[in-house]
């Protein structure tokens, strides 16, 4: 700090090249301006009115002998000199040579990589950006502003849970879309609409929502989901009437009172600039060849992430960007988690070859995590590389499970010899988290989820076998099968006889009840507990529309499954040994269905037995059947008169769950469960 004073002493009005972006320093009531580009030859700095985003009226060329500080560009503006200025951007000159990496073209105002918020201009135009000539006018812009973090949290307690941490998936437009969703027209599809959604979630049991992508998106790309980022630090302006800062921090403030955290899926490894024929907005032309992986001897963007580009995580100026990202959303607005998407991109050295032993990104990324009290999330692979569990590098991360999606799917389905399988995912996933000695990992680092926004929902995952998929509008079925789906006997909903319907219904009930009982962390969709159905399609990311948006019509259909939903999670939260710190080890018993676990390739049923009483908790015992016709159980553990059946999804509602405390007392040791169903006791 003592030298970063001097700077400011010595050479007022050119600027200090940290912090990057644009800061406000009130001591010299000036704006200071720094950008990080290596192989630029120049830099001009644009200031614009919001009233004419087009011609700047004000600019400043910076000279390299005093606006240049090692690889960083930087000046100062005082206040007196910026005409009115609110918006930002710059023109960058420098080699164009895409076969040793560099794109420049003086012809594109470029947002700045570090901007902390976006304007978008009338004339604003993705096609433009995308091909050769100026983009003046057309270009999105950065916002000044003195105090961008102004805000009243008040006390705002930051929610943390354990054993009762219930995840739950959801797009922030598609939860509140849909007229019949009960939320005020004004607020529909809006951070303000997941506010008025509150008191449905603690109803449901939510403790973590995790919203899929909230920073800032290309609003002419045409990407619903939101994985294409234009900016990482500005949440997306339209799931915001106003000022998206502010409505975003209202939302988590009130999430936080209600004791639910907010966790944000965030990609760094990617951006919606995309391939060699993407726009140039920002990091393109900023300087390509330090923000993407690109091959040495072609200049051809690497696409680990089959998105067109890969972010240069290696880099310096890349991990600061995603550090100074993360510590904006933990510090400023006050997230609880992220969720990163391809984070094995992180894990990528500067010649893309991938560094598991030590990767700067991912130790700096769990620092931060610790230093700011968040959680951090894995989805430990891309497109060339496959790290889940040990082989991810990050400590103490959570990692959505594939293998337990994989497994539990193949198992409720019928597949043979998936008994071995479903007891491995039940207990922890231990053969992806190891137990110790030498290794020592914790069974709530897996993240345990069936259905996810990529892919069927859980009601198309039992009433599809194929998908129906739509693009530009237009139908089409392609025969591909999603990994692992059944549709019970019939396709699709048109015409489905009452007993597919039936079993369909068992089938939702019987995978989120492995659920509720596996050790982990559980996460699950937004809609599935109603049943919200997409048709049948599996890859909805560019369907802003009826395809994706929840239809709340459902949840009054299927209120018997709320209910059950409802029970399940409430089942759970009150039974803190199934969800631990610690394997279950010695405290579980493994079973057949009247003897030894069989382990064949034709069986389909397993039961086991849960101690409790170690944690002050109840004991369990869970009989499972995913065979084709009905099977005789046996209580192996306890006396006649001792367990009451808390669940059985084979039967109708209210039947199916128990309220707290209320299960219907089991005389005899015996029980018959129905085929394709699970049932639970507890004494």
């Amino acid at each position: 700090m003592g030298s970063m004073r001097a700077i400011d002493e010595w050479i007022p009005g050119e600027g200090v090249p940290w912090p990057l972006g644009a800061s406000w320093m009130e001591s010299q009531r000036a704006y200071n301006f720094a950008l990080f580009s290596r192989n630029a030859r120049s830099v001009t700095l644009l200031l614009y009115t919001e009233d004419d985003p087009v011609i700047p009226v004000q600019f400043r060329v910076l000279d390299p002998v005093f606006n240049k500080t090692g690889l960083i560009w930087h000046c100062a503006v005082p206040e007196e000199e910026l005409r009115g200025a609110c918006l930002y951007a710059y023109r960058i000159d420098g080699p164009y040579d895409p076969l040793n990496g560099h794109r420049f073209d003086a012809g594109k105002v470029l947002l700045d990589p570090f901007a902390l918020s976006v304007h978008f201009p009338p004339g604003f135009s993705r096609t433009s950006a995308s091909g050769s000539g100026p983009t003046d006018g057309m270009a999105p812009l950065g916002r000044l502003s003195k105090d961008p973090n102004a805000f009243d949290w008040g006390e705002d307690p930051r929610p943390r849970h354990a054993h009762d941490l219930i995840v739950y998936e959801l797009h922030v437009k598609g939860f509140t879309a849909r007229p019949n969703s009960g939320v005020s027209p004004e607020n529909r599809g809006t951070f303000a609409g997941l506010v008025e959604k509150i008191s449905y979630l603690k109803d449901l049991g939510i403790t973590a929502v995790e919203l899929l992508p909230v920073h800032q998106f290309d609003p002419r790309e045409g990407n619903y989901w939101g994985y294409m980022t234009l900016n990482f630090f500005s949440p997306h302006h339209g799931y915001a009437s106003g000022d998206p800062h502010r409505e975003f921090r209202a939302m988590v403030r009130t999430f936080h009172a209600a004791g639910i955290e907010v966790w944000l899926d965030v990609v760094y490894n990617h951006t919606s600039e995309g391939g060699e024929n993407g726009p140039t907005y920002s990091y393109r032309g900023v300087d390509n060849k330090s923000y993407y992986l690109a091959r040495q001897d072609t200049g051809e963007y690497f696409n680990d992430t089959g998105c067109g580009n890969t972010m240069n995580c290696a880099h310096p100026v890349v991990r600061a960007l995603v550090l100074t990202s993360l510590h904006h959303w933990a510090k400023n607005m006050h997230v609880d988690g992220f969720r990163f998407d391809l984070a094995s991109i992180f894990a990528r050295a500067l010649d893309g070859s991938m560094n598991t032993l030590d990767p700067p990104l991912i130790a700096e990324i769990g620092l931060l995590g610790y230093m700011r009290d968040v959680r951090l999330v894995a989805e430990a692979w891309d497109i060339g590389s496959y790290l889940l569990g040990r082989s991810f590098p990050g400590l103490m991360w959570r990692q959505w499970n594939g293998k337990f999606r994989d497994d539990i799917r193949s198992f409720v389905k019928g597949d043979a010899a998936m008994v071995g399988a479903l007891m491995q995912r039940l207990y922890g996933s231990d053969d992806l988290f190891p137990d110790g000695p030498v290794e020592v990992y914790r069974p709530y680092q897996s993240v345990n989820f069936i259905t996810a926004h990529d892919g069927f929902c859980l009601y198309d995952l039992v009433a599809y076998n194929e998908k129906h998929n739509t693009a530009n509008g237009h139908h089409n079925t392609d025969g591909a099968n999603d990994n692992r789906s059944w549709n019970c006997g019939w396709e699709g909903d048109s015409g489905v006889p009452l007993e597919v319907m039936a079993l369909r219904r068992q089938q939702v009930k019987n995978f989120f009840c492995l659920l509720m009982l596996a050790n982990g962390t559980p996460m699950f969709c937004a809609g599935d507990e109603f049943m919200n159905t997409q048709k049948g399609n599996n890859n909805p990311y560019n369907q802003d529309n009826e395809i994706t948006w929840l239809d709340w019509e459902l949840l009054e259909r299927n209120r018997d499954m709320l209910r059950f939903f409802k029970g399940m999670i409430r089942f759970r939260k009150t039974h803190p040994s199934i969800g631990r710190g610690r394997y279950w080890r010695e405290d579980v018993r493994w079973y057949g269905s009247t003897g030894e676990v069989d382990l064949s390739q034709e069986s389909r049923s397993l039961a086991y037995f849960l101690r409790g009483s170690g944690l002050g908790d109840s004991d369990l015992y869970v009989m499972i059947n995913a065979y084709w016709e009905d099977l005789d159980f046996a209580l192996q553990v306890g006396r006649a008169g001792e367990w009451r059946r808390v669940a059985d999804t084979a039967l109708p509602s209210p039947d199916d769950i128990a309220e707290t405390g209320r299960g219907h007392p089991v005389s005899g040791l015996r029980y018959r469960v129905k085929a394709r169903s699970i049932v639970v006791f507890e004494r």
